[in-house]
Order: C-alpha cells, then sequence, then structure tokens
C-alpha cells in the first residue's frame, strides 16, 4: 500500500517507537529504494562514505542551531540507547570521586537509571515519588541540592506515568546530566544549562537505533583514561561519531527530522505551540468528562508527551481499547507495569489526529453511559 495511503500511521499514538511526520516517511520511502546522491539505497550506504560523513555533520549543526549550542558542545549520536548512558555517566563522571551524585526518582524510566548507577556509586536519592505511586513530581520547596554533589540526574519527561518537568532543575555550579529521551526537540530546553544531555531517538525524532548525546567540552578533561573505547566519550568525539559501524539508516532519519523541524515546522518555538495545542485539547476532555476518564497525573505536571488516564474498571479499559483499534488507533494500551490507557503525542503526530481521538472519547462514553 502506498505510504500516503496508510492512514493508521496518522493514528499511531505509541509511546514508542513513536509516529514519524508524514513528509519524512515520504522521503524515508524513496531512499529506501535510492538515496538520489548517491544512487543507492539507505541500507546499503557505506558508514565510511563521505555522503555519511556529510550527514553527521549537518546533522550535528543543525541539533546545535535548534537548540541554541555553540561548539563548547560535542553532539554524539551513539548505540545502546538511553539505557547505555545510565551506566556511561557515572563510569565516566565520578573518576576518583567519592562524593555521591543526586539523582531524582521519578517514575519508572528514572528507577531504571537508579539501578545501573547503583553498580557504580552510592547515588544519594534526592526526592522518590514511589510511595505516591508516582502521582507528582516534587515541588522546589522538597528539593535541596547539594553544592558538593558531583552532578545531578534527572529524567524531564516519564512516559509511563506521564509526568513532565516543566522548568530546569538544580544548582548552575552542579553539572547537570538529564534523560530527555521522550521530550528531546519537542520544546526549547535551555540546554546550555545542561552538562550532558542524552536521548534515545524513538519518540519525538527518529527510529530506533541512535542515541544522540550533547556533552559539554570541559567535562573532557578528567574522565578516566581506563574505559573500554566504547564506553569512552572521548572515543566517538575523535571518531565523529563512527568509532564502530554506526546505524547509518536512523542517523539519517533523523537529519531528515531536524530538516522538518527547521524548515517546515520553524523551529522548537512552533513546535512547542503545536504540541501544547495537542496536549491542551486531550487534556480538556479528560477534564470534562465528569470523571469518566481520570487523568493519572497531578495536574501540574501533567506531560506535553504522554496523556495516562484510567477509565473507571479494567473491564471499561479493555472495551475501550477494543473499540479504539476498531476505529483505526494505534497504541493507546498503558505501560504494562500500570496498564490503564496512554496517549503519546509526540512531534511526528498531527493535530487531527488527537481531535479525532477526543472524538472517539466522546461517543465511546455517550454510549457506553447509556448502555
Amino acid at each position: 500500500m502506498p505510504l500516503q495511503q496508510n492512514l493508521n500511521n496518522g493514528l499511531n499514538f505509541s509511546g514508542g517507537p513513536g509516529a514519524l511526520p508524514a513528509a519524512v516517511l515520504a522521503q524515508v520511502q524513496k531512499s529506501i529504494m535510492c538515496v538520489p546522491e548517491v544512487g543507492l539505497s539507505i541500507l546499503g550506504i557505506s558508514h565510511r562514505s563521505d555522503w555519511f560523513l556529510g550527514v553527521v555533520t549537518e546533522l550535528e549543526n543543525n541539533i546545535r542551531r535548534l537548540l541554541g549550542l555553540d561548539k563548547s558542545y560535542h553532539v554524539l549520536f551513539l548505540q545502546g540507547g538511553a539505557t547505555q548512558q545510565f551506566s556511561m555517566v557515572p563510569m565516566t563522571l565520578l573518576h576518583g570521586k567519592n562524593k555521591h551524585p543526586e539523582y531524582l526518582h521519578t517514575g519508572y524510566w528514572s528507577g531504571k537509571v537508579l539501578g545501573e548507577a547503583r553498580k557504580e556509586t552510592n547515588p544519594h536519592v534526592l526526592w522518590s515519588g514511589e510511595s505516591d505511586g508516582f502521582h507528582r513530581l516534587p515541588a522546589n520547596d522538597e528539593l535541596d541540592f547539594s553544592a558538593d554533589a558531583p552532578y545531578l540526574h534527572y529524567v524531564s519527561n516519564e512516559t509511563v506515568e506521564g509526568l513532565q518537568f516543566h522548568r530546569v532543575l538544580g544548582r548552575d555550579d552542579v553539572p547537570r546530566v538529564c534523560d530527555m529521551s521522550s521530550d528531546f526537540l519537542s520544546k526549547p530546553c535551555e540546554a546550555e544549562r545542561f552538562s550532558i544531555i542524552y536521548a534515545h531517538a524513538q519518540k519525538n525524532i527518529g527510529p530506533a537505533g541512535v542515541t544522540v548525546v550533547l556533552i559539554r567540552d570541559e567535562l573532557l578533561q578528567n574522565m578516566p583514561d581506563n574505559l573500554p573505547g566504547w564506553l569512552d566519550y572521548r572515543s566517538h568525539i575523535k571518531a565523529h561519531s563512527n568509532y564502530n559501524t554506526p546505524p547509518v539508516f536512523a542517523i539519517y532519519v533523523v537529519l531528515l527530522v531536524t530538516r522538518w523541524l527547521l524548515d517546515d515546522i520553524g523551529g522548537l518555538n512552533a513546535m512547542n505551540t503545536l504540541n501544547q495545542r495537542k496536549a491542551a485539547l486531550l487534556y480538556e476532555a479528560l477534564d470534562q468528562s465528569d470523571g469518566f476518564y481520570l487523568g493519572r497525573a497531578a495536574r501540574t505536571d501533567r506531560s506535553v508527551m504522554n496523556a495516562v488516564f484510567n477509565l473507571k474498571t479494567p473491564e471499561l479499559e479493555q472495551r475501550f481499547l477494543s473499540a479504539s483499534r476498531d476505529a483505526g488507533f494505534s497504541g493507546l494500551s498503558g505501560h504494562r507495569v500500570i496498564g490503564g490507557i496512554r496517549a503519546s503525542m509526540y512531534n511526528g503526530l498531527e493535530l487531527q489526529a488527537v481531535e479525532k481521538l477526543v472524538e472517539f472519547m466522546s461517543t465511546f462514553q455517550k454510549n457506553e453511559s447509556s448502555s
């Protein structure tokens, strides 16, 4: 079926891999057969070619341009997902330091981060929402950041619980490290205030297989010299993200997404405006449903990317999911650890898809209420 006729691509609310822009998918479809500049399929172009070197260079520059970063930041395209960064961060930042880094435990993914960090150090958990079931994020007066911490780590958006920080945390004199996997390039983020930002691609900016890492140059000075090359940021910097065979296809798709953000959308402020409209529309539907749909996250901490909600019974949720699939919607099942419903509204999901979902939700509520 031709891509433009596959309407289900436009109703993909999956938590990840997420929907990609239709314009990007059309270019990807063509590139699988032939990249015009090369005359070969993207799946068969050498990672050592001059063309791919140009792809990496342009992508680095596009990300700097979108975020307003200068050359004091290295932009890397690595493998291993965000999960590899869970380990690389403490391995490389704690050399010769006995002090405890600070971590926030705000949901499922920050819990995964902590599990890996504990293999390398004894992190100080500055705040945990576990006892509250991860229904909210900490307020400023609940956080007492230490000036002596080697770094602060937090997850900007918890996809499972639908929680998102709408502010930058921490002290400016302590390195900030942030997992932005699920909201990277969805909005401006004051990137210059962070020492390391990492984000796997398969939410807002591309397919699975590549992880973007931004790292401030000054952090490289005190890294240990005995790390395996694969786990040393300096190896990847020196090799220009070509230390081993990189995921050429995934990196190329991320390049196409950054071109789309710059040329079609008009930058991250414009992207944020669109994303805010989508989220406001869906949350309004939840709030005006007279309790038929029950939002999970505290209102002040709601994620723009992932709206997580429940219906009154598990049986009703299953009827909702079955009816949504019949209506052409995909990916609305909640994460396996908490169940419920999750509607992910990443960059590539259009406003019209959310409008259709809201219309479906209203119809489903009326049908259930009258039966």
